[in-house]
């Protein structure tokens, strides 16, 4: 009994937004669609409990170790709570204008968040399937929530598909693991990896990769991305570009640099691998966009391969530099999103990259958040994501990856392009004869935006990048090297 009040206290985070989670799912069925604002409101308010649950509750394992509590998972769940509840603040604004109120949308989203909890928690591989499964189904659902749509529906149905072969791959490479250490526990695969490097176990560590690698949209596993975030629902597309990555980013590096800190040298060339095809695509494949939000999947396809690049190095400076630069990620996605949610024409979302042409004459203060978050993705100093990109081309350069950073800064340099392309039509561009105006900005996405953006700005950064819970969570022996 000690056991499971410790193992419950330990997990209270998670059981919260689970219990929560159903318990509002009956109140919307009884209530029906009305309730749709008093649910959202609920939610938000139970994803900040659950906050505070995991940064104050107490540290150490449960369930025979399958579930840990240390400060690289409280860190992980805090980003991925918080981000969780400003999409569906920013959801709730999208229903409202388009009068699409259903309650189901933040219920989805607080049942995601404890399936990614859980991902940041694992300490097995069968809990870190189980908690991967139970926030991809949310997912799967939320892809297609504005069923009306054909696009979204269509998105919902690839990411579906494309989930359940990763899911397999997945698997088949725990399997592996599982047959050669006999083990499912990251620790105990740890020390049997130390000693007894196989081939089998090695090929069962890159399937286990290449599954992962599909969850975080990393070239070659990011078919659905384009597709998913061109389809879905714009605030289901801000919750895609945020909390699940983060989740997926923590897993990865607590299962690499925990379960497999003795083969370093054999993941970090996958790794490697991938973050240089995720370089490319993300940067070439972004320069012939004509859809903001398609642009955006490869920007962040671009991006997830300087996050792994930290994991590859395989130090605590690598995992730090990769949790800075996934929060940094994290603030900008929501200001880039915000800002597409707050523009309309005769209620019609601005979308296409040629629409905002003329903005600075229209909303001056939006085109200048902008072209804040514009420069600040693509690296430009003094701003939020230049300390991102450096935090990790140093960790990269310190452990001698200089020439993968060097290709990455290359990367960011084409990239470069298309945020600098935005950039000329607001401001040097005539808006099209014959538009119409541009609609009045909802003030909830306007609020986040501008936060964003105030973000970006360079006394916040220094002060952000010697966070005493980042150092710690970086520093719980994953990583150390």
């Amino acid at each position: 009994m000690p056991d499971l009040i410790s193992a419950l206290q330990l997990s209270a985070s998670e059981a919260t937004l689970a219990v929560g989670g159903l318990v509002l799912l009956m109140l919307g069925a009884f209530a029906g669609e009305k309730s749709a604002r008093f649910v959202s409101v609920l939610s938000i308010l139970l994803l900040l409990a659950a906050t505070a649950l995991a940064v104050t509750g107490p540290l150490g394992q449960a369930f025979n170790g399958a579930y840990v509590a240390d400060p690289l998972a409280v860190y992980g769940k805090a980003l991925i709570f918080l981000s969780s509840a400003v999409a569906i603040v920013l959801g709730d604004g999208w229903m409202k204008r388009t009068r699409i109120a259903r309650f189901e949308f933040p219920v989805l989203i607080v049942l995601a968040s404890a399936g990614m909890g859980m991902m940041a928690s694992s300490g097995d591989l069968i809990s870190l399937y189980v908690g991967i499964e139970l926030h991809s189904l949310a997912l799967y659902v939320l892809a297609a929530f504005h069923r009306d749509d054909l696009k979204a529906s269509e998105a919902g149905l690839k990411y579906f598909v494309l989930g359940a072969l990763s899911s397999g791959l997945l698997l088949y490479g725990a399997s592996l693991i599982y047959g050669f250490t006999g083990s499912m526990r990251f620790d105990e695969i740890a020390a049997y990896a130390a000693t007894n490097a196989s081939p089998g176990l090695i090929f069962g560590l890159v399937f286990l990769i290449c599954g992962l690698a599909f969850k975080v949209s990393a070239a070659p596993f990011h078919m659905w991305t384009p597709d998913v975030y061109e389809g879905a629902p714009t605030p289901v597309v801000a919750l895609f570009a945020t909390a699940p990555k983060v989740a997926a980013m923590v897993l990865i590096a607590r299962t690499l640099e925990g379960a497999f800190a003795g083969s370093h040298d054999q993941w970090a060339q996958v790794l490697i691998l991938i973050s240089l095809i995720s370089f490319a695509v993300g940067a070439f494949g972004g320069l012939v966009q004509k859809d903001l939000q398609r642009l955006l999947a490869y920007s962040s396809i671009a991006n997830i391969g300087y996050a792994l690049l930290g994991i590859a190095v395989g130090t605590t400076l690598g995992v730090q530099a990769m949790l800075l630069f996934m929060t940094l990620y994290v603030i900008d996605q929501f200001g880039f999103f915000a800002l597409i949610l707050s523009l309309s024409r005769n209620g019609r979302p601005i979308r296409r990259i040629e629409d905002f042409a003329g903005l600075r004459k229209d909303r001056p203060v939006m085109a200048l958040v902008l072209t804040v978050l514009s420069l600040s993705v693509l690296g430009m100093p003094p701003l939020a994501g230049f300390w991102g990109k450096w935090a990790v081309f140093g960790a990269a350069a310190e452990a001698g990856y200089w020439m993968v950073g060097a290709a990455g800064l290359v990367a960011s340099v084409v990239a470069g392009f298309y945020y600098l392309r935005i950039i000329k039509l607001m401001w040097f561009d005539p808006a099209p004869e014959g538009v119409e105006a541009i609609d009045r900005s909802p003030i909830e996405a306007k609020t986040i935006a501008i936060a964003a953006a105030l973000f970006s700005f360079p006394l916040v950064m220094v002060a952000l990048t010697w966070l005493e819970p980042l150092t710690r969570a970086a520093a719980v022996g994953y990583g150390a090297g």
